[in-house]
């Protein structure tokens, strides 16, 4: 990691998101799918950047020039787009948002319509084991 240069978006797609995608995959046998094409509606339309599904759903958020704050708008939009496509019966939706070297968490309360906001935040490498539980433990 220190001989690695992560001041690129494509840098942090690459070398830290994908990489922690594909041992979540490995462990739960989720579709992955990237750059998945959503069209809810003519205005509610776009691509989720990671889309992961196996008994439950997992949208995972790239952000954008690494700004979580909006990182994080981006990922409750397009939960509330995919509550609105999707036509399964779970009472929650699940998300992460992530710079690369940081995750968040979200939860869209599909009944309420109210979307919680995890107050912690995931660093990688220093907590990546407890961030590969959490993502294995949502597709499980």
């Amino acid at each position: 990691m220190p001989y690695i240069s992560l001041t690129s978006e494509a840098a942090r797609r690459e070398l830290l998101i994908a990489p922690i995608l594909l041992d979540v995959v490995h462990y739960t046998h989720a579709q992955l799918r990237i750059e998945y094409p959503l069209i809810v509606t003519e205005q509610l339309k776009g691509s989720l950047d990671y889309y992961l599904h196996a008994d439950h759903k997992l949208l995972v958020v790239k952000a954008k020039n690494a700004d979580l704050a909006r990182g994080f708008t981006q990922l409750a939009v397009e939960l509330i787009a995919i509550d609105v496509w999707t036509g399964s019966q779970e009472p929650n939706l699940q998300g992460a948002v992530s710079t690369g070297d940081i995750w968040q968490f979200a939860l869209l309360n599909r009944e309420s319509k109210q979307i919680t906001q995890d107050l912690n935040l995931y660093r990688v490498p220093a907590d990546i084991d407890d961030l590969l539980r959490i993502l294995v433990a949502i597709l499980s």
